[in-house]
């Protein structure tokens, strides 16, 4: 292994730029308008997988979605095989944030500054990529060989929800099929301590709309007569602050799966303070903390159910009149937990937002997008030992399982067509990343673990008895 870490911190310029010319490439896979940046960064991943030493290289797509990059190397018969994944699109960079000083470098152009590395991109999540086929080339380039067989997939299209992923995986399953699953798009807890997260939440988004008549009217003629729906779609909205309680939707819990005494334990031996969260959230003087009394953030975040208005619409201040507003409406984004159904959460959520609605406005509730189920698997086995060997060996420090409040939908799914593959998520980013938000950045000594440890990992697993990794 040593020559394996000597190619990697040899090569650690060339793997730098290699991520600055990832993250310059504006992939912006959200708004439709950058669909030409989407193609470039497709095919510069497949050429950084060419160059790295994986063969058959090439561009898949699924049912006309954004490009996929794919690469392979099987020449390890008999070793277990791992399925790498990766998503080269990003979030877009809006330029009020630009103007208003909150980048504080060219968002698209890899800056080092204070021991990260900042772009758009940067931590979410092409680092990922480099960090995956320097692990690779850090072998093909000293011995010739891997210790395991590898598929490596870049998807073009994580931060639209993904939607043709799971048609994809259907479609090329003969493909991609694999006896471990490695993912890098979650977080270490804190800087420098390995995490592996065994857990994700899912997700049921509402879109809810409200109307009160055919058309907007002067509010001085008919203020105080028609029903505002901008109002009382807040009326609406209104009834699901929870003060420092549990949500007060009827039945929301009575499926979710209690944390065991054990897990409470783990979770509070984890590091973390008021203050640092306070920090990490940007929340505030005086404002509290939203969580159940005498609840902990990792519980609320982790293994507890959630409810956030992400986008609400009536009018634009800029363009504002005096004029009751007719119509009004809001997406109401539901973070769901073992054992939740999101079939059932919506039925939930869509019963008590719809009843007795004020005035008596009328009120729409539908899905939007795709729901995602939540995911939690058992973070033990021979796979999941490697790991953490491979982690403690480059961090210098004993990996901890976590769980995370984010979704990645296609992992429990993904893990069942691989007949239960395990599939480990090792964290690339760290409270201070700024993942969708100004200032992304890497913290480039993690970065640099999370390569080795990968590195460590294809090792591992390669000298597992039989090649069993469950």
């Amino acid at each position: 292994m040593q020559a394996n870490l000597d190619w990697l911190n040899k090569n650690h310029a060339t793997l730098v730029k290699d991520l600055a010319d990832l993250v310059a490439v504006r992939s912006v896979s959200t708004d439709g308008e950058h669909q030409k940046e989407v193609e470039q960064s497709a095919e510069l991943t497949r050429e950084q997988m060419r160059h790295a030493g994986l063969q058959k290289t090439e561009i898949l797509r699924c049912n006309g979605s954004n490009p996929y990059a794919y690469g392979e190397w099987l020449d390890a018969p008999g070793k277990p095989t791992v399925f790498l994944y990766a998503h080269h699109d990003v979030q877009p960079v809006h330029q009020a944030d630009v103007d208003a000083g909150r980048w504080h470098s060219d968002p698209w152009k890899l800056t080092a500054r204070d021991g990260r590395l900042f772009a758009r991109g940067s931590a979410d999540d092409k680092a990922a990529i480099t960090a995956q086929l320097g692990a690779i080339a850090s072998f093909l380039q000293t011995r010739g060989s891997l210790p395991v067989n590898v598929k490596m997939l870049v998807e073009g299209e994580e931060e639209v929800g993904s939607s043709n992923l799971m048609g994809f995986f259907q479609q090329y399953r003969d493909k991609i099929k694999s006896d471990v699953i490695v993912v890098c798009d979650t977080e270490n807890i804190e800087v420098g301590l390995p995490s592996i997260t065994y857990s994700l939440r899912g997700i049921v988004t509402l879109k809810v709309e409200v109307e009160s008549a055919t058309k907007p009217v002067h509010s001085g003629m008919a203020g105080g007569v028609l029903a505002d729906a901008a109002l009382a779609l807040n009326v609406i909205l209104a009834k699901l602050y929870w003060d420092n309680g549990p949500l007060p939707i009827p039945h929301y819990y009575d499926s979710v799966r209690p944390l065991t005494a054990k897990e409470k334990k783990t979770f509070r031996s984890l590091p973390g303070s008021e203050e640092k969260w306070r920090e990490d959230l940007g929340i505030l003087p005086g404002v509290r903390f939203a969580t159940e009394k005498r609840g902990h953030p990792y519980d609320q975040t982790w293994r507890k159910p959630a409810v956030t208005i992400i986008a609400q619409e009536a009018s634009s201040i800029k363009g504002a009149s005096n004029q009751v507003l007719p119509r009004a409406q809001a997406l109401v984004s539901c973070r769901i937990v073992p054992n939740q159904d999101p079939q059932q959460v919506f039925d939930q959520v869509r019963d008590y937002l719809g009843a007795d609605p004020p005035w008596g406005v009328k009120v729409k509730i539908e899905p939007h997008g795709s729901f995602v189920k939540w995911w939690m698997t058992d973070p033990n086995g021979p796979a999941f030992e490697a790991a953490r060997a491979a982690m403690k060996a480059s961090f210098g420090r004993d990996a901890v399982a976590i769980g995370c409040g984010g979704s990645i939908g296609f992992v429990g799914p993904l893990a069942d067509l691989l007949g239960g593959a395990p599939a480990l998520l090792l964290g690339i980013e760290d409270p201070q990343s700024n993942a969708h938000a100004p200032d992304e950045s890497l913290h480039e000594g993690d970065w640099r673990k999370l390569m080795a440890s990968l590195s460590h990992l294809f090792e591992n697993l390669g000298n597992l008895p039989a090649g069993k990794v469950k």
